[in-house]
């Protein structure tokens, strides 16, 4: 439980100008941050100052626009690996996003160690950008995909896990914060159980790195990655943690500028980490941009961070629930700032559109998970998700419109 004093660092809010719109004559609420979050003015002048006024590109000049733009992409780098608190920045390489980093791991882990008739093991809670790369890394390697199952409260069920691992196992692909239920997994015990067997562990952390502190050391995670996006930076940019021995055994995903160390016509030898793994001219804009997020995320507390998502997590349970013929989806007792629900009789399309009228911004569909929508016997889900500049006003209002919506749809 979170303590009655927890500090309520919504004010942070007049940071982020989207915050300030209004929609259809109404104040926007925004509760779709597990989709993309808003960004802070800091982050959009870091971006607009690197493009007016020190524009250039990074380790291919030694002029002075250059030689800032190298500095300062670097900096992000040793950031984020403290951020992350990482081994050391080499362990960091940046990709386009979560679902780039996983289709990088599934490409050069798979070419690198997996043989027909290993076994992948992911679960039934996924997004589908922590399915399909593995799918199709078992179709070209000839491996075999296994699924943890859940239980109806949408928790992973860790003796059906225990029982699926074997020295067959190569990877356990797992989300640490489940997208459309808001399932925290028990990440560190996950990875214990995994490493006993022989497997290696890659950790979606696309929903977990804006909302929580993270050590993947602690963790003991043999990658984690993660989306700028999500975490209050820009578009287009991701991270790939990875430890620096795996890195290093395993074979470039892309070729190109940048990630080689001699090319011949006959033989090419390739790049030390972190280059190996970023050919061509890379994000430098989306990286300084992600490089400011971070460093606004650090200044306002991650801690801090998730102590308000919780109250303001429990504040909205409890106004839902009052709710007739709600039904929530994913009650796990670990469970992060995402609320996903049906309503009898009311379509959650309809109920987004009719929302959106009142100003508030939720999320419909089958959220990227239709595995999971199959577990509960539904096609799509409506799904409201919290951020650190939220506040308890905002929810109050989102489930007063919502019950004068589910009235006029019943």
């Amino acid at each position: 439980m979170v303590a009655s004093s927890t500090p309520d660092i919504s004010h942070l809010r007049a940071d982020f100008p989207m915050l300030k719109k209004s929609m259809h004559g109404h104040p926007l609420i925004y509760l779709d941050s597990a989709a993309t979050a808003q960004k802070p003015q800091v982050v959009i002048d870091t971006i607009s100052q690197f493009y007016t006024e020190n524009y250039g590109t990074v380790h291919r000049a030694v002029y002075e626009l250059s030689v800032y733009a190298t500095k300062a992409y670097q900096e992000v780098r040793n950031k984020i690996a403290q951020f992350l608190h990482a081994a050391k920045p080499e362990e960091i390489i940046f990709t386009r996003g979560t679902t780039e980093s996983i289709n990088m791991v599934a490409y050069s882990f798979g070419k690198a160690f997996v043989q027909p008739g290993d076994e992948i093991l992911i679960s039934e809670m996924e997004h589908h950008s922590n399915i399909v790369p593995w799918q199709l890394l078992c179709e070209d390697r000839g491996a075999i995909l296994k699924v943890i199952p859940m239980n109806d409260h949408g928790e992973l069920k860790l003796d059906a896990f225990e029982r699926l691992l074997s020295p067959k196992t190569k990877l356990v692909a797992i989300t640490h914060i489940a997208n459309s239920l808001g399932t925290i997994n028990p990440i560190k015990t996950m990875t214990t159980m995994a490493h006993a067997v022989g497997a290696k562990v890659l950790v979606d952390g696309a929903q977990s790195a804006p909302h929580m502190p993270l050590n993947v050391q602690d963790l003991d995670a043999d990658f984690y990655v993660f989306s700028g996006h999500k975490m209050y930076g820009p578009t287009g940019i991701g991270v790939l943690y990875g430890k620096e021995a795996l890195l290093n055994a395993m074979p470039p995903y892309q070729g190109g500028g940048d990630m080689i160390d001699t090319v011949t016509f006959e033989k090419t030898t390739y790049n030390v980490l972190p280059m190996k793994f970023e050919a061509g001219t890379p994000m430098i804009a989306e990286v300084l941009g992600l490089g400011a997020a971070i460093e606004y995320l650090q200044n306002a507390g991650l801690n801090k961070i998730q102590q308000w998502e919780h109250t303001l997590l429990e504040h909205a349970t409890q106004g839902l629930q009052t709710i007739k013929s709600l039904r929530l989806i994913g009650t796990a007792a670990q469970k992060s700032a995402i609320l996903s629900f049906i309503v009898e009789g009311a379509h959650p399309l309809d109920i987004g559109t009719m929302l959106d009228l009142h100003g508030v911004a939720i999320r419909t569909g089958h959220l990227c998970a239709q595995p999971t929508m199959r577990h509960f016997g539904v096609s799509s889900l409506a799904r409201a998700s919290f951020a650190f500049y939220n506040t308890k006003r905002e929810i109050d209002t989102f489930v007063a419109a919502l019950d004068k919506v589910v009235r006029l749809l019943r």
